[in-house]
């Protein structure tokens, strides 16, 4: 029997290409999205079938949850690839984002993962893939709701592997560097401040090199699509994937640099 995978934010970017991956691989797909009337390309694939969910909302979760195991009958492999990006100075979030910062990076994730784990276990079996990043790892300005979402996630999925394990039940962090996707466009708000002045020259200088990073060394979404194919094919308990746009590298610096050494380095980039 063909196993079967769940993924979230299948709309575009990286969900799209995993989606893709998985059903040219043989598997059933049940690609999740808030809005099935903006996607054509994906319900054209014969393994792939489109269902509505939204991670911010528990009816359509299990909803979404109800209706895929009654389709395929069960469920392999969940991706937890639904996130998008609140940047900007701090002050300058609205509460409003930062509840929907929550709510999508880690509550959601959280609450589907929480839905499809008793179907796991009953079926004694399963992986749970968390899409991380290298901001899951450390910091950088502008970014601070953002990494506390990506820690957040890294914590959980930490955490829970221990619980999960008797039951042979898998969880994997894809800890990606950066990607050429239309995320940097559709999924992140820009928080700025206006009426708090002192704050504009670090803005710019930092907003600056934010804007040259987003084109270099990035990797393609596909890469890190076939790097969550070879986390659910694995059968070991191995935690952490970095993969695409210097990860492997960055990741290794942060490591091994110590926290003063790093943080100064990260001081020198932005205040030059």
């Amino acid at each position: 029997m063909n196993k079967t995978v769940l993924i979230t934010g299948a709309s575009t970017g990286i969900g799209r290409e995993t989606a893709l991956y998985f059903a040219q691989n043989g598997w059933h797909v049940a690609a999740t999205m808030r809005n099935l009337d903006k996607e054509s390309e994906l319900q054209k694939n014969p393994n792939i079938q489109l269902f509505q969910l939204d991670v911010t909302n528990t009816s359509s979760i299990k909803q979404a949850v109800e209706a895929i195991i009654k389709t395929f009958g069960k469920i392999d492999v969940l991706v937890n690839n639904a996130g998008f990006s609140v940047t900007g100075i701090f002050e300058g979030v609205s509460d409003e984002d930062l509840k929907r910062q929550f709510d999508t990076n880690v509550f959601g994730l959280m609450k589907l993962t929480k839905e499809v784990l008793p179907h796991m276990r009953h079926q004694k079996s399963g992986c749970i893939i968390n899409i991380s990043s290298i901001a899951g790892k450390l910091a950088l300005p502008l970014f601070s709701v953002y990494h506390a979402t990506k820690f957040a996630v890294e914590g959980f999925s930490e955490s829970l592997q221990y619980e999960l394990r008797p039951f042979n039940i898998k969880v994997k962090l894809i800890e990606s560097g950066i990607i050429y996707t239309d995320f940097y466009e559709r999924s992140m708000i820009l928080a700025k401040k206006d009426d708090v002045k002192e704050y504009e020259v670090f803005f710019k200088k930092v907003k600056k090199m934010m804007d040259k990073s987003s084109g270099l060394s990035g990797s393609k979404a596909i890469v890190v699509a076939k790097e969550i194919y070879k986390a659910a094919q694995s059968d070991n308990y191995r935690l952490r994937y970095p993969i695409g746009g210097g990860a492997v590298p960055i990741l290794f610096l942060r490591k091994i640099l110590p926290g003063r050494l790093f943080r100064k380095v990260v001081y020198t980039l932005m205040y030059r």
